[in-house]
């Protein structure tokens, strides 16, 4: 009896796509860079979750201005990093602040992610005009440090928790969106993309469904940079 040789399809779909983030996690226990930013991240969780226990003081409460790192207090406890001007103990406010970081950070993580790959996306698929024009625009963008435009922003738009994921989307998205690009334009002239144009398949049905959005490898990259940028 012949047998014939059996070709596997490349997988679509959402299960295929969780399993290609599963595995691209999976990657970091061979970079001890990754494993080092990992458990700084569990580290910050766990002094997050523990917050109450960890904190001696109360983070606005003002007790003995300019107190010296390792100073006694008089009502009990120790300033292990010393007080500010104002009698606010530095390791209290650290401790309690990481919850603040742990809720902002992930949420200009994502923003900085959609909006990055909506314009990489666009760019490459598009091509012409649209990729000139945001091309541009990110080239424009990324000419500054970083540390530059979050001044500039935040001096524009002022202090805040809302403003501070602005600042750090309009900063770190133009590079997550170059690498999408290079991605879809690689992507964008194989066969399966041209078959979902004959079927008469919408551009964003195609851009967002058909191959291109399950790119996590080469954009978790980014994530750590846009964590640890607040």
């Amino acid at each position: 009896m012949t047998t014939h040789p059996t070709v596997k399809m490349p997988s679509t779909g959402y299960g295929s796509t969780i399993w290609r983030i599963i595995k691209s996690i999976g990657l970091l226990k061979e970079s001890w860079v990754g494993m080092i930013g990992a458990f700084l991240v569990l580290f910050w969780v766990l002094v997050a979750i523990f917050a109450p226990l960890i904190a001696q003081f109360d983070p606005n409460a003002a007790i003995q201005p300019f107190a010296k790192p390792g100073t006694a207090a008089a009502s009990g406890g120790t300033f292990w990093l010393g007080t500010d001007h104002m009698g606010r103990d530095i390791l209290s406010r650290l401790v309690w602040g990481s919850r603040t970081v742990l809720f902002y950070a992930p949420l200009a993580t994502l923003s900085a992610y959609t909006v990055g790959i909506l314009m990489g996306l666009m760019a490459g698929y598009r091509g012409g005009l649209v990729d000139d024009i945001l091309s541009r625009i990110a080239d424009i963008i990324l000419s500054f440090p970083v540390l530059v435009l979050y001044i500039i922003v935040i001096a524009t738009i002022g202090a805040s928790g809302f403003n501070i994921v602005i600042a750090i989307t309009f900063a770190s998205s133009p590079g997550i969106m170059r690498i999408v690009r290079g991605l879809v334009l690689d992507l964008r002239n194989r066969d399966y993309v041209a078959a979902a144009q004959t079927r008469g398949e919408s551009d964003w049905r195609i851009m967002l469904f058909v191959r291109y959005c399950p790119m996590p490898g080469a954009l978790l990259l980014w994530m750590p940079a846009c964590v640890w940028g607040m």
